[in-house]
Parts: structure tokens; C-alpha cells; sequence
């Protein structure tokens, strides 16, 4: 089996390269662009090895930086500045507030005090778990919650096991809490703009591409991430309620494991109260940045107050507010900080370095004619229905969601969508919103997202369970947004 897989991946390997170079070398469609077949051929290399991961997906993000200045394509400097670009601040802005959360315990003290409320049968168990990890995820990457989150539910299904004498119900429920645990924090991802990245890698995509269409801010985002997540979440509860044996949902369950926990913790300490207001006035300070349309009546930003609130963005609170957990001392421990810059050692430059290769592709698109020629061939659609549109758009990005990295999926085709919607004259958000709301979609594979492989991995779920909860999790999402975008853009 080993000897297989190893085959299969020294295939892959090569036919990325091969690939480029056999399509690199077709004779260009459009005379006045000589490098369009050059960059889609690129393109078609980085996908191959993105979606199969044969190398790490850090190192395959670095190859638009080679390529590109190498073939002539875009200028070093043009490509280098798409690796840092604002947007790449604002998330490492927010992976430094979470390092700060966790390193003084607060989620854990939030996680506890929910489940503490809401644990007290099956049903309200599981809104609880959900309702936990759906919260934490909007700030908190959608991995480092689950991971957090696992040891308490763990406890929790093995307490349990005391109550429920029928070993099938026991397995179903304990199956509904990792399943939900999973899917909550991937749909609270999708409720901010700094949930997951691949928001913040439609955010850049879309400020690139449409600079004069109006600043798109935390607020504009959450008006339409916030109601699509929490549809989804009440949706997928109701859908994991329903596979629970009715006998257990009225059953009540002791949540002493929870005060318990929540007990040990002790008293709230000064560190957390000084994180928890840092995290508060982050939020705060980013949903009021720009103006709020409240009817007829406008309340202004604070950014109004400076002379170019243009140049202020949501990247520089987030930079702001981590260099004051660098600057807040600790009052538990005499010489430290809130955040000290070993804290700092996850920070997965990874994704900041897909982030940046995302954009290098999108500039090469650009650079190179391909984003015009495939707007010029995407003309056949003109006349159809945006809904119908939208709705295969949403399918082919959720699917291909369950079989790669949702960050691979939606860097691959948010170029496309742009030269798709500036061909049929579409609103800018029309198809860009959904299609990064349906990569967060991959709920049926246990591959399909780091949330699902890590509950699978307890041994408490079949697979075929995750597949079928994950069909219906991925139609109702498809339809919700789909529904979604097509009013609040159309109408």
C-alpha cells in the first residue's frame, strides 16, 4: 500500500511541471498576450500540487514568486508585494489576539461557563458543544477550537456512559457531540471576516479587484457572513438532534464535569480581565471603523476622524491592538507581558505564505491577458439567471472543498469568478461572497477540513455517519446561500 501511494505521488510531482509545460507551449489565443498560455499552465502546475499536497503547501505557495519575474510575466517587485500584503496583517493581527486568549486560559474559562448552562440533557448538550465552538471559531482559528474543545467533550461522553444503560444510543450521541463539535467551528468560521482565512483571502481578491467599488469593512462582512452561519448552525443542530434516540433527549445529564472544570480554573484572573478587554475593544473597534447605514440615519466610523480614513483598515487595528499585547504587562507573573514573543513560535506561516501566492496568481492573471480572455469566453452565460449561476458555483466550490484545503480551493477560483462577473456586469459580490462561504462547506469527508480529521480520529464516528450528516450540512448550506446571495444582491 505504502509502495502505491509512493507511485501515486512521484506522479503527481511530475505531472504538475509536465503539465505547465505542455500547456505553457501552446501557441497563445490572443496575439497581444504571448504569456496567456504560460500562466494558465502555471496556474494548472499549482493546482495539481496543491490539491494532491505532494510537497508541503508552504513550499508550493512559493512558486508563483519564481515563475512569474522568471518568465517574464510580472515584476519581481509587483510579485514580491503580494506576499505581504495588508490583508496578510490583519491575519496575523488576529492569530496574535487568539495566542493571547489561550495563553491565559480565557477560552478555556468561556467553553466551560456555556457548557456549564446548556449541559443539562442530550439536546441542549449538544446546542451547548455547538454553540461553544460556533462562538469561539469567529475569532479562534477553526482547528485550535476543536482542539480545545475535544478534551471537555471527551470527558463529557465518557461521564455519560454512566447514564445511558444502551450502548447504540450511547455511541449515536457521543457520535452528534464530535460531529457538531467539528461543524460548528467550521460554521462559525464563516460568520466573520477574520474567522477563517479564506474570508480574508476573499477580502484581498476583492479589494484588488474592484478598488473603487467601496470599502468592504468587519461590519459590511458580518451583516452577511453572521445570518448565513447562524442558519447553517441552527440547521446542522437540528439535523444531529433528529439522530439522537428521542429516549435520550429528555434524559437528564449530570454537568458537574463542566462547574467542576469551571471551579479548578478559579477566580477570574487580572491577565485574563486585561486580555478580555484588549479582545473586546479589538471587536469593537473594527465593526465601528467604518460608517454605519442605519436606514436613513448614517453613523460615522471613527476613521472619519483622520485626515485619509481610507488608509485605515481592519489590518491596522489588528497590528495595533497585538503591539499593546506586547506593551500590557502581566500582573500575575512580575516581567512578563500579556503576550511575549516566544508566544508567537505557531504563528503558521504556512497559509501566509499561500495568502501571498493567491495573490501573486491573481496579479499573473491579470499581467498576463488570461483574466480578460476567459471574461471574453465566459460570454455564453450571458441572459442566465444569476441564481443559477450562483447555485453551480456554490456546488463546484463545495465539492471541490471535500477533497482539498478550502484555502487551495477558493484561491483557485476567486480569478475566475472575477472575470466571470465582470463579463455578465454582475454586482462585484455577487458570486465572490457564496463561492468563499461555500468553501467552508466540506462537512462529508473526514479529510476535508483539520476539524473533521481531528473528531474522526476519537473513534466515535463512521464515516458513513460524517457523509450523511455532511450531505445534508452541505445542501442546506449550499441552498441558504445561494438563497442568500440572491436576494441581498439582487433584490
Amino acid at each position: 500500500m505504502n509502495k502505491q501511494k509512493s507511485v501515486l505521488n512521484k506522479i503527481a510531482l511530475l505531472s504538475g511541471p509536465l503539465a505547465a509545460i505542455l500547456i505553457g507551449n501552446i501557441t497563445s489565443p490572443d496575439p497581444a498576450h504571448p504569456h496567456l498560455m504560460m500562466m494558465a499552465g502555471i496556474t494548472i502546475w499549482i493546482a495539481l500540487w496543491w490539491l494532491k499536497e505532494v510537497i508541503h503547501i508552504g513550499v508550493t505557495s512559493l512558486i508563483p514568486f519564481v515563475l512569474l519575474p522568471l518568465l517574464g510575466i510580472s515584476d519581481i517587485k509587483v510579485v514580491a508585494a503580494q506576499y505581504m500584503d495588508p490583508v496578510l496583517f490583519l491575519f496575523i493581527g488576529g492569530f496574535f489576539l487568539a495566542f493571547a486568549i489561550e495563553h491565559w486560559g480565557l477560552h478555556k474559562r468561556i467553553a466551560l461557563k456555556i457548557l456549564s448552562i446548556t449541559g443539562k440533557n442530550a439536546s441542549l448538550l449538544l446546542l451547548g458543544v455547538m454553540l461553544t465552538a460556533w462562538i469561539i471559531s469567529m475569532w479562534i482559528s477553526n482547528t485550535a477550537t476543536v482542539i480545545m474543545l475535544l478534551s471537555a467533550v471527551l470527558a463529557v461522553i465518557y461521564q455519560i456512559d454512566h447514564h445511558i444503560e444502551n450502548k447504540t444510543h450511547h455511541r449515536k450521541l457521543a457520535s452528534a457531540l464530535m460531529i457538531g463539535l467539528a461543524y460548528a467551528a467550521t460554521i462559525g468560521g464563516m460568520a466573520t471576516l477574520v474567522g477563517t482565512p479564506t474570508n480574508m483571502i476573499f477580502y484581498r481578491a476583492y479589494m484588488e479587484a474592484y478598488p473603487n467599488a467601496g470599502d468592504l469593512s468587519f461590519l459590511s462582512w458580518f451583516k452577511i457572513g453572521f445570518p448565513v452561519s447562524l442558519l447553517l448552525l441552527i440547521a446542522t443542530w437540528l439535523t444531529l438532534r433528529s439522530s439522537i434516540p428521542k429516549k435520550e433527549l429528555k434524559g437528564v445529564f449530570d454537568v458537574e464535569v463542566f462547574k467542576e472544570g469551571y471551579k479548578k480554573l478559579g477566580e477570574i484572573s487580572p491577565d485574563e480581565k486585561r486580555v478580555g478587554f484588549v479582545f473586546v475593544l479589538t471587536a469593537l473597534l473594527w465593526f465601528t471603523r467604518a460608517n454605519i447605514p442605519l436606514g436613513k440615519i448614517t453613523i460615522s466610523g471613527w476613521s472619519m476622524m483622520f485626515k485619509n480614513p481610507a488608509q485605515i483598515q481592519d489590518s491596522t487595528v489588528a497590528i495595533f491592538m497585538a503591539i499593546l499585547l506586547f506593551i500590557i504587562p502581566s500582573k500575575t507573573i512580575p516581567g512578563k507581558k500579556l503576550l511575549e514573543w516566544n508566544d508567537t513560535s505557531k504563528l503558521p506561516y504556512d497559509i501566509i505564505l499561500l495568502f501571498g501566492s493567491g495573490f501573486a496568481l491573481a496579479k499573473g492573471f491579470e499581467d498576463s491577458g488570461l483574466s480578460s480572455f476567459l471574461a471574453s469566453q465566459l460570454q455564453i452565460l450571458q441572459g442566465v439567471n444569476p441564481i443559477w449561476i450562483i447555485l453551480i458555483v456554490c456546488i463546484l466550490v463545495t465539492i471541490i472543498s471535500e477533497f482539498a484545503s478550502n484555502v487551495a480551493s477558493i484561491q483557485l477560483v476567486l480569478p475566475i469568478l472575477v472575470s466571470l462577473q465582470q463579463a455578465m456586469h454582475l454586482p462585484p459580490l455577487l458570486l465572490m461572497i457564496p463561492a468563499t462561504l461555500a468553501a467552508s462547506l466540506g462537512f462529508m469527508m473526514p479529510i476535508a477540513t483539520a476539524a473533521n480529521t481531528i473528531v474522526f480520529s476519537s473513534g466515535h464516528i463512521k464515516t458513513k455517519e460524517m457523509a450523511f450528516v455532511g450531505f445534508i450540512a452541505n445542501l442546506t448550506g449550499i441552498i441558504l446561500i445561494t438563497l442568500f446571495s440572491y436576494y441581498f444582491f439582487c433584490k
